[in-house]
């Protein structure tokens, strides 16, 4: 890991960047055909988001949430935007079923339709029926050959902040969002607080040229009514939007053609650290040690910047568990980089390996302030914190072939930090 300051970062090409629970199908509607030219009354769902229950080179899942009877054909239909010059014939579209289901706690219902077969790194025009606008989206490249941007951060809510950061977000024009839990602080109670989250990252979560960019989430205890050592059924918004990803489990991951991987875990909150869980890390780490880019994204830190990492007598401090059962993993593996939240300041580790400092360890990145906000004026007495402050923030990912960067950016544009890794030497273990 390699710390930059803002010339050398505006040096580099990444300089540019500163500038319900699962329930049966009640509906399955047949396609009708849209009549391109007439529009009448549009349907514009202010809930409407993409993410991916499987291969993002390939596939798009668009979800939102309505009333039943808000269109009469909620059917998507997409294609391609790329046309010739001299192609005058009418836009052809292609059609995937929308399927329908409660959502949790409301007379709403989830509308969900999956997109598949589609190609990789090309850009896609999209409508919902046929009083819809067109909407834009890319699929990610099968191969990393050009720069690839994406954002990350955790713990929003639904306060101005929050949605500063959803604008400052969307201005870097990332592939996608990763999102490390406290998604919308529902506590698995409220719908009401989970879909105004869900409209302002719809709203606000498009970039400069229109594209809507696709989230990636892990759980959070603020998912979880009780936050941990509890069930699927006590995260039931969370569920109800991700369960295509997290179909076995509350752990997941997600690969990137051949280049990059997402390794997505529960930090207590669905499903124990200690057991099936770290089984699964082991394994899943093992089989992705020739992926060049191969990062993990946990809420609760290993390495917290504000909360005890040592509890008193006869407790277990913030992360205590994952550092005893995960980290190890982490370096058998030698992953690149873990994303972390939960403490609500910005911080960024020392290179660490065997809880010291070493220049040829991992980076512990985060902790979560993209819209919730601690004081950080203690954590850097920490033997293992680089830096820290108290910023509302998200990070910006940029990969370059083999290295990556990392810029952390407070909610005006401001760059709080900026840091370059390095593809690591992996041993299958």
């Amino acid at each position: 890991m390699f710390p930059l300051d803002r010339r050398q970062f505006a040096a580099s090409s990444f300089g540019g960047l500163a500038a319900l629970m699962a329930m049966p199908t009640v509906l399955v509607r047949q396609p009708v055909v849209p009549d391109p030219i007439t529009v009448v009354a549009p349907f514009k769902p202010d809930t409407l988001f993409l993410t991916w229950q499987r291969d993002p080179t390939t596939t798009m899942t668009a979800q939102w949430v309505g009333e039943w009877d808000a269109t009469d054909d909620p059917t998507i239909y997409y294609g391609p935007t790329a046309r010739t010059f001299f192609d005058t014939s009418p836009l052809k579209w292609d059609t995937a079923k929308t399927t329908a289901t409660p959502f949790p706690q409301t007379e709403l219902i989830n509308f969900r339709s999956e997109l598949t077969g589609l190609s990789p790194g090309t850009e896609y025009r999209m409508k919902i029926g046929r009083n819809s606008p067109t909407y834009k989206f890319r699929t990610m490249p099968a191969k990393a050959t050009n720069e690839l941007t994406f954002v990350s951060g955790g713990d929003c809510g639904v306060n101005p902040h929050a949605i500063e950061n959803n604008k400052q977000a969307a201005k870097q024009d990332p592939w996608f969002a990763v999102i490390g839990g406290d998604l919308a602080y529902d506590n698995g109670t409220s719908p009401k607080t989970y879909l105004s989250w869900l409209r302002n990252y719809s709203k606000h979560m498009v970039d400069t040229k229109g594209r809507m960019i696709p989230m990636i989430c892990c759980l959070g205890n603020h998912e979880v009514k009780g936050g941990y050592s509890k069930s699927r059924s006590d995260a039931p918004f969370f569920f109800a939007h991700f369960d295509g990803l997290y179909q076995d489990a509350s752990y997941a991951a997600l690969d990137f053609g051949d280049y990059l991987s997402l390794i997505l875990m529960d930090t207590g909150h669905a499903s124990p650290i200690i057991g099936a869980q770290t089984d699964w890390l082991d394994r899943t780490l093992r089989e992705r040690t020739e992926r060049p880019h191969l990062i993990v994204v946990n809420h609760v830190p290993c390495y917290p910047s504000f909360r005890a990492a040592e509890g008193p007598a006869g407790k277990l401090g913030t992360g205590e568990e994952q550092r005893k059962n995960w980290v190890p993993l982490f370096e058998k593996y030698n992953v690149d980089l873990v994303l972390e939240h939960h403490d609500h300041t910005f911080k960024r580790t020392h290179p660490m390996k065997d809880g010291l400092k070493d220049k040829n360890g991992i980076l512990y990145l985060g902790d979560g302030s993209w819209g919730q906000l601690r004081n950080a004026s203690k954590s850097t007495a920490r033997s293992y914190i680089a830096t820290a402050s108290t910023s509302y923030h998200l990070t910006v990912h940029r990969i370059e072939a083999e290295q990556r960067f990392h810029m952390a950016l407070e909610e005006g544009g401001k760059i709080v930090d900026i840091c370059r890794t390095e593809k690591k030497v992996r041993r299958k273990g």
